[in-house]
């Protein structure tokens, strides 16, 4: 998330009420999570097995838990929860969802919005986009032209994101945003999560059945095809021309390359090369699996016949 205007170092830790080391007038710019940082960005860390990740990102101020002396050309603030400042600065720069339609959104004048929609703020729909009843938009979505929503789909719920501390679960405010390109078409009853800082995105001409959810952050590239029940964590990265069909799970932070087919009910567990077709959970290559499935059957008649190998030695 970019920040309205630029604010220096002392300004940001007046806010937080935190110490800092850098020079007051040092520059920030927005705020962001590791995986989507950019210069000028603030990122938290409060775990020392990523304090050297976060300290060598291309952010240039980290909230951190530990007094340790700064890389060059960037700052610190000190504070004993990270997870909570870092929270307080998302929501003083984008404050919780305020439900009415926001007079600020941006809908061309031959988008096409059914009774029954809900939309909040800063929302952009292009031209000729059709938007069904009972669909909800939350905060900062941009929707390109020739795009169709169905029915009772949610675009732009919080991020499944949370600390436990304490046998508590605390939210991570979810201040990013979807961007959903030209000629996407969404099936009833599906959600996309937001960003938690950063985008979710749906890439030109790709196409998603019924009940399907997409994690946040995840960026699905063009010409994708998703049928229904399919479930995708956050952070994930789908390249150009993936099909996965029905109840295919994926879990968070993978890549899936140009071309992979997953076939249905299969368990995605780890990244996938292009241009491949996959099977199974944990899933593998479909002719592998297959392989090993046909296997796997042979063996209760393997053992039948051990043991009337057995049998007829210890009649001998």
């Amino acid at each position: 998330m970019k920040f309205p205007k630029s604010y220096t170092l002392a300004e940001i830790a007046s806010l937080v009420d935190c110490k800092y080391d850098g020079a007051q007038d040092h520059t920030i710019t927005g705020i962001n999570e590791i995986h989507v940082v950019e210069n000028g960005d603030i990122v938290f860390v409060d775990h020392p097995k990523y304090y050297e990740k976060a300290l060598n990102s291309a952010a240039t101020t980290i909230i951190i838990n530990k007094e340790v002396v700064p890389p060059a050309g960037k700052a610190l603030i000190f504070s004993d929860d990270p997870f909570t400042t870092f929270n307080k600065i998302t929501l003083h720069f984008s404050p919780k969802q305020v439900w009415h339609n926001g007079t600020d959104n941006k809908i061309d004048p031959s988008a096409l919005i059914a009774p029954g929609v809900v939309l909040g703020h800063n929302i952009k729909i292009g031209a000729r986009t059709v938007i069904h009843p009972n669909v909800t938009i939350y905060d900062n979505a941009i929707i390109g032209v020739d795009v169709e929503i169905h029915s009772n789909t949610v675009i732009g719920s919080h991020a499944f994101y949370y600390k436990k501390a304490e046998g508590q679960y605390t939210k991570m405010h979810s201040c990013g945003e979807v961007i959903i390109e030209d000629r996407v078409e969404i099936g009833a009853g599906c959600t996309v999560d937001k960003g938690v800082t950063g985008s979710t995105t749906i890439g030109e001409g790709t196409k998603i059945d019924n009940c399907v959810h997409i994690g946040h952050d995840t960026v699905i590239g063009k010409n994708c095809l998703v049928a229904a029940q399919v479930g995708i964590a956050g952070c994930v990265i789908m390249e150009d021309d993936i099909t996965l069909w029905g109840q295919v799970g994926v879990r968070s932070d993978i890549t899936i390359g140009k071309g992979a087919v997953v076939l249905a009910q299969s368990g995605i567990s780890k990244g996938l090369g292009g241009g491949k077709t996959y099977f199974g959970s944990p899933v593998s290559e479909s002719r592998d699996k297959l392989k090993e499935m046909a296997n796997t059957r042979k063996i209760p008649g393997i053992i039948d016949d051990l043991r009337d190998i057995k049998k007829r030695l210890d009649e001998s």
